[in-house]
């Protein structure tokens, strides 16, 4: 599919507001796009990360209280929302094409982006290419750079993790699931990788087992190659770009991350101007779950501190 050439037909499954809470899908070009809204405030859009990881790991009850949350299922991880090159084509600029027409669907003047991980890097790419609507951007564990530069400081850090749980009987599992990061080619086995290093993405995965065992197996993921339709890798350099980012931005990043770790949130914040920074101390890949008071109250702050609608509305 050419994103130049993105139509919108169809409506909402659970009401004819485009905000109502529940479950809505319209099509583009095409393929479904789903959303769920719950919560009541100002309107953050949460984009999840992957690519390919389903949108329920993002789910944030704290946040709802005061904003509106629409979590983004993004195409590719539904049968119905599959690009004809599917696994390849799912690029940042698809990504973020989608996400403008969603945001235009929602009936309201500007948005707040909140992107996780992988989604980090196509809120950055959304606030940098087409900021008109957006009131702020969360970059949540996110990064300026992929590729070997990054690929390497992932190493170091998942080096670092093994060495602080040496001996422990879980370990194995997942130096193994890293191990098989690069042969995935299933949905199935993009899911058993995800749930097999979830325990590194932790600040102390086994020390609260009990309590993130059901999270980590109810993950699910699609096979996502990360390669464009002509199968090149979707390379990322924000570095430059981002010191000309206009719109108010808040950089959170886990102190344990392994993935995208303090170096980059770091980074992030020196670039971008005039940046909000929150470093969860306690946290590693996911804060929102780790230290959920603490992060959605920096992200509700933000939110509403840079917001022009009313506290509560919508």
């Amino acid at each position: 599919m050419n994103g130049s050439h993105i139509s919108c037909v169809g409506g909402s499954a659970s009401g004819t507001h485009p905000l109502s809470p529940g479950t809505h899908s319209f099509r583009l070009a095409g393929l479904v796009q789903r959303y769920q809204v719950h919560g009541s405030g100002p309107v953050c859009v949460a984009h999840p990360g992957g690519p390919g990881i389903d949108w329920e790991y993002m789910r944030m009850p704290v946040l709802e209280e005061r904003l509106t949350m629409v979590y983004v299922e993004p195409i590719g991880t539904t049968e119905d929302s599959r690009l004809p090159s599917h696994p390849h084509g799912y690029t940042r600029e698809r990504y973020s094409r989608f996400l403008e027409i969603l945001i235009n669907r929602l009936g309201v003047p500007k948005v707040h982006l909140l992107g996780h991980s992988h989604g980090a890097f196509v809120a950055a790419h959304h606030a940098l290419r087409r900021p008109e609507r957006l009131a702020g951007v969360v970059l949540y564990e996110g990064a300026p750079v992929t590729g070997a530069e990054h690929g390497a400081e992932a190493a170091r850090l998942v080096e670092a993790f093994a060495a602080r749980h040496a001996g422990h009987p879980g370990l194995p599992d997942v130096l193994a699931a890293f191990g098989a990061m690069s042969g995935m080619s299933t949905d199935e086995q993009t899911t058993a990788v995800a749930r097999g290093v979830l325990p590194s993405y932790f600040a102390d995965y086994w020390g609260n087992e009990e309590r993130l065992a059901p999270f980590r197996d109810a993950v699910r993921a699609t096979y996502i190659s990360g390669l464009d339709e002509d199968g090149r890798p979707d390379l990322i350099d924000d570095r430059a770009a981002l010191k000309g980012l206009t719109v108010p931005a808040l950089v959170v990043v886990g102190r344990h991350d392994v993935i995208c770790g303090m170096r980059w949130g770091l980074e992030l914040d020196e670039l971008i101007p005039d940046s909000r920074l929150l470093v969860l101390e306690n946290s590693g890949h996911m804060g929102h779950i780790e230290e959920p008071e603490l992060f959605a109250g920096a992200v509700r702050d933000f939110v509403l501190g840079t917001s022009a609608e009313p506290d509560g509305a919508v």
